[in-house]
């Protein structure tokens, strides 16, 4: 019995000790679970909100490998009146010893006119011609399998374009020169011109597609059902020291000659160095050459007493005759109107360093203009949206001083979903909290609804939010803040105009307040509404060939641009409104007097693209492809159904000679955390599988040592 007894009490000591080695294996195995396998699993993620993968180009060694093609670009700006025409000169320099096909994804200014494109290399120049879209990518994929030197260019978005150059020899370098336009804005005694230079990676919403990328595109991002396009507008994003010394460096000049006496010229981006000659002025950065890692912004301001108030500008091309016309209404007084005011700003992990910061500021300042008898929520949103009340409420001291707690604690990280953000913030909210139902006062019928939008616009999906806004807008304006060095200016402003608002931006960190101040008095009431022109002799207030066809509501400080075609510069142009207090305005113009205006053919021509194109936006239909594309042809211009294409008639490179495909990155907008920076996607959940595969095999040789063990 003695003998039983001690050999109960050895097995039940030997199974304390297996329990506690058990223990001690399961937390080892724990430690190495968290340790090992979770920066796998992030690392995995490329699919998710707020992650590309973490992986660099690499060479033999493990080590960071910078693109053997340097980058060069060289912008020569030309304004005359309220045209700005382009020269922009891509370089392409190869430093291997292999031929090279580059691909650069780049913005262009939200409403460029791109009607040019001249390839040289060696020291042959070999001018581009457009085709439509799919015709002229066969003709360089051709010309780029025959050894030819090639160059495309082709329009992913209305500010995002792709170049490609095929064939570039080893040692060599190949330039690709583009011509586009622009319009320069004017508003509030300001006119304004901005040269993009990088963008900020974009939010790709939707679930993967199960199919494979075209062969010709690439980026960090894969196609998802809601941006099919995605990899063809997520070029890889680096850190300036990724890429060589002189790569990704631009020469700027601007030449302005505004046909009015100027009191200053400045940059909110940039130092500038200025030089006047009587009334044209010739503007360099005072650095030089600039990184090319923020928009170039440029503003002017004319002398005092010379403002414009209007102006008609008048071109003939191919025997047509078209007119651009600028009218600016007078200021009108203030009525202040009952306001329910919602903010939404940007949280996610784009708007992260300078950028959310920025944010901040600009919504404390809006908070500020509240008035009492207004009443606001603040909604901020990322992979999900967040408001501070659960609806609007009265800005009473204690609601605002929550409301100013609550954003200065805001932080950036998550995904960009914007859709719920505008479902919350144009949703029918109903009454505040403390209102009863009776108790609604009666200027809740003249109450204004009003939504400012803060963001840097990083999305893919752009039209679907624009047709969004469209259906939920009901009777709410919507404003935008682009906020950032590299916003998404096309979103800015199409999201204000289907909002019915308008929009500014945020470039300077040390005004914020100039560019807020004017937007926020603008909101206190539109200027003009129910605007009609007149052209002389038609019948009707709008006819077919002039855009806007339906001119929006003006807010105070904003001209009435209107371009027309086959009006002669004889007769009067009649230009009518409502003022706030419901008065009539109208004003003429002598077309008689319009000054002598280039490239109105173009401009005219993209409006009226743009104009179809928002027809089938609201009938929901496909756009007329072969009436834009015929468009597009007529006037040499860069569309969604058209691509520029040059082609050298001399083979370069030889069969036996290998391409090389390189897709050259981006810059990280300045300002921006490194976290965003964005590298090819190769990572996926083979390393999480492998990992957790090689702690079962481990634990299983535990326990089965365990068991020789216990059971020898």
């Amino acid at each position: 019995m003695m003998f039983s007894a001690l050999s109960s009490q050895h097995s039940a000591d030997r199974s304390l000790r297996v329990r506690r080695f058990m223990e001690g294996v399961s937390l080892w195995m724990a430690m190495l679970l968290v340790l090992f396998v979770q920066p796998l699993y992030a690392e995995a993620s490329t699919g998710s909100e707020d992650s590309a993968g973490a992986l660099h180009f690499v060479d033999g060694k493990g080590q960071w490998q910078e693109p053997a093609l340097v980058l060069g670009s060289d912008f020569d700006v030309r304004v005359s009146g309220l045209i700005a025409d382009s020269k922009l000169v891509r370089t392409f320099r190869n430093t291997s010893d292999q031929w090279r096909e580059g691909v650069f994804v780049f913005p262009l200014p939200e409403k460029a006119s791109v009607y040019g494109l001249t390839m040289k290399v060696g020291g042959r120049t070999i001018v581009g011609e457009v085709q439509p879209r799919e015709e002229a990518r066969k003709t360089y994929e051709k010309a780029r399998d025959s050894g030819r030197h090639a160059a495309t260019v082709e329009q992913q978005r209305p500010n995002l374009f792709t170049t490609r150059v095929a064939n570039i020899p080893p040692g060599a370098t190949v330039s690709v020169e583009l011509k586009y336009q622009q319009l320069v804005r004017y508003q509030d005694g300001f006119f304004e011109l901005s040269v993009p230079t990088t963008l900020t990676p974009r939010y790709m919403p939707g679930a993967p597609l199960a199919v494979t990328p075209q062969q010709w595109q690439g980026g960090w991002a894969v196609p998802t059902a809601e941006v099919p396009d995605a990899d063809a507008i997520s070029p890889f994003t680096v850190d300036v020291a990724d890429v060589a010394a002189d790569s990704h460096r631009a020469s700027v000049q601007f030449t302005i000659d505004a046909g009015l006496p100027l009191a200053r010229v400045f940059s909110p981006s940039h130092e500038v160095a200025t030089q006047q000659d009587g009334q044209v002025v010739t503007v360099l950065p005072q650095v030089g050459d600039i990184v090319m890692n923020r928009d170039f912004v440029l503003r002017w301001q004319p002398l005092a007493g010379q403002e414009p108030g209007a102006a008609v500008f008048h071109q003939q091309w191919e025997g047509e005759d078209f007119l651009l016309a600028m009218v600016l209404p007078g200021r009108a007084g203030k009525a202040h109107l009952p306001r329910e005011l919602t903010f939404v700003i940007d949280t996610s992990g784009s708007m992260a360093g300078e950028s959310i910061r920025q944010a901040r500021e600009a919504l404390q300042q809006g908070l500020e203009t509240l008035a009492p008898g207004d009443r606001f929520n603040v909604i901020q949103f990322n992979s999900q949206p967040h408001a501070l009340f659960m609806q609007p409420e009265m800005a009473t001291a204690n609601n605002l001083a929550r409301a100013r707690q609550y954003v200065s604690r805001l932080k950036a990280d998550g995904g960009t979903e914007m859709a719920p953000a505008l479902t919350l913030a144009l949703q029918s909210q109903g009454r505040s909290t403390a209102e009863l139902p009776g108790d609604e006062s009666p200027e809740e019928s003249t109450r204004v609804r009003q939504v400012v939008f803060m963001t840097d616009g990083a999305v893919g999906n752009e039209s679907a939010l624009f047709s969004q806004i469209r259906r939920q807008l009901g009777d709410h304006r919507l404003f935008t803040v682009a906020i950032g060095s590299a916003p998404n200016m096309h979103f800015m402003r199409e999201a204000s105009r289907w909002g019915r608002g308008s929009y500014t931006s945020v470039q300077d960190p040390a005004d914020i307040r100039g560019p807020l101040a004017r937007l926020f008095s603008a909101m206190e009431a539109p200027m003009l509404t129910d605007i009609e022109v007149s052209w002389p002799g038609q019948a009707v207030p709008t006819m077919a060939d002039s855009f806007p066809r339906r001119p929006g509501d003006l807010f105070q400080g904003e001209p009435l641009l209107q371009v027309v075609r086959g009006v002669p510069p004889a007769g009067e142009l009649r230009v009518s409104g409502r003022l706030p207090g419901g008065g009539k305005w109208q004003q003429s113009l002598d077309l008689q007097q319009a000054a002598s205006g280039t490239g109105l053919n173009r401009y005219w021509a993209r409006e009226k693209i743009d104009s179809l194109l928002d027809e089938a936006r609201v009938e929901g239909q496909e756009p007329d492809k072969a009436k834009i594309t015929k468009l597009a042809v007529e006037h040499s211009l860069m569309s969604p159904y058209t691509s520029f294409v040059a082609v050298d008639r001399t083979p370069g490179r030889t069969s036996e000679s290998v391409l090389v495909k390189e897709d050259l990155p981006t810059l990280l907008p300045a300002g921006s955390q490194p976290g965003m920076m964005r590298y090819p996607q190769t990572a996926t959940f083979a390393p999480l599988l492998i990992a957790l595969g090689l702690l079962g095999l481990l634990l299983c040789a535990a326990i089965a040592l365990l068991q020789r063990r216990v059971y020898p």
